[in-house]
């Protein structure tokens, strides 16, 4: 359980800033859903298909989800997080936002604790982080979210309004990240997200890796 508020806080009205997922974008595969799969299997075989065909809100279904799970398990959910792989390239993405002093904010619909977790070091070079955070001192877990929003547990629009920029550039690859999407000057989308777009007619760059999101904004920068 953390009671931490966002870990930083980013200077309106810059030229540009980044805003990131974290699960299935950062992360080589979706940890958060994984970890509800195994936390929450029957409950998850229900609802995930719902969310996904956008029948059941994410807000409503990821919260069912969360708080089915019993609080004795939020040691388990820290160590389940733990080595997972993140996509290769971030690193240096990172390294070329800070050479341009653009900030790089991750945005996650899931836990706090899991993303902390997975980026290990790396957490401390993001600008801002945020997430679901979740009460364990109670019989189940509770949801704790700062930006809810009407469908999501964590409204990522809400958070790109506090933090407007000329150019605001998301990186994304799911569900949770296409309202978001929807509002950014450029998006890089895979997976679910490109599929979503494709839908709605709204451009975007495909990619696979951090390296490529580098090359594409490195040639657009320059």
């Amino acid at each position: 359980m953390t009671d931490d508020k966002q870990k930083s806080s980013i200077p309106n009205n810059q030229q540009r800033v980044v805003f990131c997922d974290f699960d299935g974008t950062i992360t080589v595969e979706e940890t958060f859903v994984a970890m509800l799969k195994h936390f929450a299997p029957e409950l998850s075989s229900q609802l995930m298909p719902e969310i996904y065909a956008r029948r059941l809100s994410l807000r409503s279904g990821v919260r069912q989800l969360l708080e089915s799970i019993p609080s004795e398990c939020y040691g388990e959910i820290v160590e389940f997080s733990r080595g997972r792989l993140m996509r290769p390239g971030l690193l240096e993405l990172l390294d070329f936002l800070d050479e341009r002093k653009v900030d790089f904010a991750i945005v996650s619909g899931g836990l706090r604790v899991m993303v902390e977790t997975v980026m290990g070091d790396l957490v401390h070079r993001a600008s801002v982080i945020y997430a679901v955070d979740v009460d364990a001192s109670g019989p189940r877990l509770q949801v704790n979210s700062e930006f809810e929003g009407d469908t999501e547990l964590v409204s990522k629009v809400r958070v790109m309004g506090q933090h407007p920029a000329q150019e605001q550039v998301v990186i994304g690859d799911s569900l949770t990240d296409f309202n978001m999407a929807l509002q950014a000057s450029s998006v890089f989308a895979r997976d679910r997200l490109a599929e979503y777009l494709d839908e709605q007619q709204k451009p975007y760059t495909k990619w696979d890796n951090f390296f490529d999101v580098l090359e594409s904004l490195s040639q657009k920068w320059n």
